[in-house]
């Protein structure tokens, strides 16, 4: 019996994880924009760590743009209002299904 609770019990967190990961915080590359301005950003607002925050300003300088944070959309927009409060570009974006 106690497997089939753990089994339950399981089961409920993944159907959770997976309604409140549903979007993605998506910062865009500019031409205006420093990188250190970029990783200070993602550390402060974003709780990166200075590497993760390295990495991210890469790859959106490289990409063009890099969704670095996933999430609610409850959870993502006050992040995404301090970015851009910050001159950086940022929208929310719904993950496809």
């Amino acid at each position: 019996m106690a497997g089939k609770e753990k089994y339950q019990q399981d089961e409920q967190i993944d159907v959770l994880e997976a309604v409140e990961n549903t979007h993605s915080l998506i910062v865009w590359n500019d031409e205006v924009n420093t990188f250190e301005w970029v990783i200070e950003t993602l550390v402060e607002i974003c709780g990166h760590s200075e590497e993760q925050a390295e990495q991210c300003a890469m790859i959106i300088h490289t990409q063009g743009k890099y969704a670095v944070k996933h999430g609610s959309y409850d959870e993502l927009k006050p992040m995404c209002d301090a970015i851009t409060e910050r001159g950086i570009g940022a929208t929310i974006e719904m993950l496809a299904t």
